[in-house]
């Protein structure tokens, strides 16, 4: 008797049902211009990756790289480098899914896996956004602080009302967030610039900090602090953020060619913004290696502490302004994104859409609660350490986000032609890899080693 042949099983299903818009009424809001120069519809997509590289500068940052540059020099330059390397990697792969599909990383989680796992990953993926809606409020009370005198329980709670600005802008459209953003940027782009000419750093040192050095791994202080650094770049949230934040452009999504340009303009785009990412980064470590490495003060413990000792080594206050000044921006800047990433995640996983201020006011109330109890408690040093903690907690979640995105993109039943090609593939899940193992250590020496 004959038998019918069967078909090997896939650890991914097809996509269930139609995919519904992400950030409902902003999808496909941003009119590109047909015809003309091919500039000008390039030009069209500048927005969605400066959006995303505010994660890559924000206060949760400012840590790794102040102690990085403090204790090491300019070693950790190259481990800058190649963290942001490979977030130029998963977010163009990002771009790939929201593009070629329709689908943002969480409705594809939804459409795909069985309730039990979409649910586990949206209350991971909303841990992750927390995590980092902490640090950005504890930053932009720090410099609230620095710049003003506030106290830090107050400063927490001025932040708290960012969700007034977020509502204005929305309501104003996407483009007016976009600008923000990206003026917000220049800012601490311009502030560093200042910075990096008052500390004359040494030339040859930043030359020699990104060549890769075997020193990195060998110290296992200098290990720690650049897995720190890793966990600290590469946010989980910014996979599932810009793939919905592409399609907020009007191409013709029944048109491959059309399809085709967008992934194009769309990745060049954000390997830009994430390029600029790089240099703040960069700039924040290379500050603290000119100003700090092999003094008294190579130790230096927290922002508050790097702000503090600027002025008397550099014997200028415009130092510290500059310092506080870009911190503001980067807390700032990160809210807003935060925002963003909270609403796409919860209607993305749980098909359930809030207004945007009931949304925020629970992301936000969830991070204020608990760095008022520590600031109250345990005062400047407690919300230092706080900080920290945040990051960890990004770095535990970072996983479960890169491998469904390695997983879809890598499904030509998902993707069609622009599936992942095999040395794509190959790349990809190295990367994701040692993601998982450097985050695992991080968490294993922040449990069984935390001193």
């Amino acid at each position: 008797m004959a038998t019918m042949p069967v078909k090997p099983r896939t650890s991914v299903l097809p996509w269930r049902g139609e995919a519904g818009p992400s950030l409902p009424g902003f999808q496909g809001s941003i009119a590109i211009p047909m015809g003309g120069p091919r500039w000008r519809r390039a030009l069209a997509f500048v927005g969605p990756g400066f959006l995303v590289a505010v994660g890559y500068m924000d206060p949760g940052n400012w840590a790794t790289d102040l102690a990085g540059g403090a204790q090491f020099g300019y070693l950790l330059l190259s481990v800058i480098l190649i963290a942001n390397l490979v977030a130029i990697l998963l977010q163009a792969l990002s771009v790939r899914l929201g593009i070629a599909t329709g689908r943002d990383l969480a409705q594809a989680c939804r459409d795909s896996y069985p309730v039990a796992v979409t649910r586990t990953l949206w209350v991971l993926c909303e841990v992750a956004i927390i995590a980092c809606d902490l640090a950005e409020v504890i930053g932009s009370a720090i410099a609230l602080k620095l710049l003003f005198g506030l106290p830090l329980v107050t400063g927490i709670c001025i932040t708290g009302a960012d969700v007034l600005l977020i509502l204005l802008l929305q309501n104003r459209g996407f483009r007016y967030i976009e600008a923000l953003v990206i003026t917000l940027i220049a800012t601490i782009g311009a502030c560093f610039v200042g910075e990096l000419l008052l500390v004359h750093p040494s030339l040859a040192g930043i030359a020699a900090g990104f060549l890769p050095q075997p020193r990195v791994l060998i110290d296992p202080h200098a290990l720690y602090i650049a897995i720190g650094i890793l966990g600290a770049t590469v946010m989980p949230h910014n996979l599932y953020l810009h793939s919905a934040l592409v399609q907020t452009r009007n191409y013709d999504r029944t048109s491959l060619p059309a399809k085709r340009e967008a992934i194009q303009h769309a990745t060049l785009e954000s390997s830009g913004a994430l390029t600029i990412a790089l240099f703040i980064n960069a700039a924040i470590l290379i500050m603290a290696a000119a100003t700090f490495f092999g003094t008294a003060h190579a130790l230096v413990a927290g922002i508050e502490e790097a702000y503090q000792t600027l002025t008397p080594l550099l014997g200028t206050s415009l130092a510290s302004v500059l310092f506080a000044v870009a911190l503001l921006a980067s807390g700032q800047n990160s809210t807003l994104t935060g925002t963003l990433a909270g609403q796409i995640v919860m209607e993305g996983f749980l098909n359930l859409q809030l207004k945007p201020w009931i949304q925020r006011l629970i992301t936000r109330s969830l991070a204020i609660v608990p760095a008022v109890i520590v600031a109250v408690l345990a005062g400047e040093h407690g919300v230092n350490d706080l900080l920290i903690l945040s990051q960890v907690v990004l770095s535990m979640q970072l996983s479960f986000a890169v491998f469904p995105l390695l997983q879809f993109t890598g499904d030509r039943r998902k993707m069609g032609e622009f599936v992942n090609p095999r040395w794509l593939k190959v790349v990809g899940w190295s990367v994701g890899g040692l993601i998982a193992l450097a985050n695992l250590y991080l968490l294993w020496q922040q449990v069984f080693s935390p001193a």
